[in-house]
């Protein structure tokens, strides 16, 4: 398992990998260009050179960040390439020092295994007017919203000492 930030060689395979699963309704699509333009908030699985699982990380306020585009290949779900990634992704957000970290999502138990925690959607006015105003599916939505506070979290990252 290779779990590690996306390098420009991967732009290809993020967007294959979120446009499949996208085509299922499953996420909102991302374009090449809008993974190329935030390719320093990606996070990728690579197995064997492929692209195999991805999630990205996107700012809101220097208080609110959301895991975005989430995906994992059908052929290693279950392996724990998604965990693995969410735990990166926590790490990083923590590294930022950004205190919640939320998703909106169908697979709230994946989440609560992570330790987020069911919320209302209403506390993210920021996604509301970014993406779910502009979804197709905004009046039938079954997603719900999950958070996790950072800030009442012990570091699972340390920050390096100054110096060194």
């Amino acid at each position: 398992m290779n779990i590690r930030p996306a390098r420009p060689a991967d732009i290809t395979g993020i967007f294959k990998l979120v446009a499949e699963h996208a085509a299922r309704g499953d996420m909102l699509p991302r374009s090449e260009p809008q993974i190329r333009a935030t390719l320093a908030e990606w996070i990728v699985g690579s197995d064997g050179g492929q692209i195999v699982a991805c999630t990205s990380l996107l700012d809101y306020t220097p208080e609110l960040a959301e895991v975005r585009s989430l995906v994992v290949a059908d052929h290693i779900k279950g392996q724990g390439w998604g965990a693995a990634l969410l735990q990166a992704l926590i790490a990083k957000t923590q590294r930022r020092g950004t205190p919640i970290l939320f998703a909106l999502t169908r697979a709230e138990p994946f989440f609560r295994r992570a330790g987020f925690s069911p919320s209302d959607r209403d506390r993210f006015p920021e996604k509301i007017w970014r993406d779910c105003d502009q979804c197709p599916v905004k009046d039938n939505c079954d997603e719900v919203a999950v958070e996790l506070r950072l800030d009442e979290l012990p570091h699972l990252i340390q920050k390096p000492a100054a110096g060194g």
